[in-house]
């Protein structure tokens, strides 16, 4: 891990401000960080624009100092994650495992058997709900590249070569990184092209929320730039994988 990662993660906790080389909280985050997280002067947090720029910043009785330069970590390898509105707060649970996996867009998806109802009121409240979570949990892991929530789109907008998430998928995972994950009720016939080359997520029947999470993973894992510890990702589960 870089030691810039390794500064963030010691710090008390992370903010989003407009400039980090002059932060200002959010009023709202001002309070979390003095009343919910108890922070006393001297105390260290991180500040980011959410698009690279970083610093670390001391609390002070008032406001926050500046106590590094600004930074800039590069752009991640885009990944992106389709993802069809589930029941409940799964699909705010899947929206918050693929931030943290590294999932760098994330795209509500409006397939055939999408039981969600996702129009005017409910849709603008379900899309303000995903981007403060993927914040949070961007804050949570010490993002500084906060993922993107995208428009809905229906399948046929779905750009060509984004894999599909398919039982009877293949298993070359290896260039992908953008995958489509299906609702509870699974893909209608014909609902894809052959533009859209079909993944396996593995040989168990996996819930819609537990999909999302593995095809996140899956992203990540096969991304160049994940920092893997244990050297090559090709040596098998082995001994001779690890130190």
């Amino acid at each position: 891990m870089s030691d810039g990662f390794l500064a963030r993660v010691a710090a008390l906790g992370q903010f989003r401000v407009g400039d980090p080389s002059a932060p200002v909280l959010a009023r709202d985050d001002d309070h979390h960080l003095r009343s919910v997280l108890r922070a006393t002067p001297g105390e260290n947090v991180v500040v980011t624009d959410g698009v690279g720029a970083w610093a670390i910043a001391r609390v002070e009785p008032v406001g926050l100092a500046l106590v590094t330069p600004v930074a800039r970590e590069p752009e991640p390898e885009p990944r992106a994650l389709y993802l069809a509105p589930l029941k409940g707060d799964r699909s705010e649970w899947a929206v918050i495992k693929a931030t943290e996996l590294g999932v760098c867009t994330i795209v509500p998806l409006l397939s055939a058997r999408v039981a969600v109802r996702f129009r005017a009121e409910a849709r603008a409240k379900i899309l303000a709900r995903w981007r403060r979570l993927a914040a949070e949990a961007s804050a949570q892991s010490r993002r500084v590249h906060y993922p993107t929530i995208g428009e809905p789109v229906t399948p046929q907008e779905v750009p060509g070569g984004v894999a599909v998430a398919d039982f009877a998928g293949g298993a070359h995972w290896a260039s992908v990184g953008a995958v489509a994950i299906g609702p509870e009720g699974g893909w209608e016939d014909g609902e894809w092209d052959r533009d859209h080359p079909r993944l396996s997520l593995g040989p168990t029947v996996l819930r819609a929320e537990t999909a999302a999470v593995a095809a996140a993973t899956l992203l990540a894992f096969h991304a160049p730039d994940w920092p893997w510890p244990h050297g090559r990702r090709d040596l098998g589960n082995d001994e001779s994988s690890y130190d």
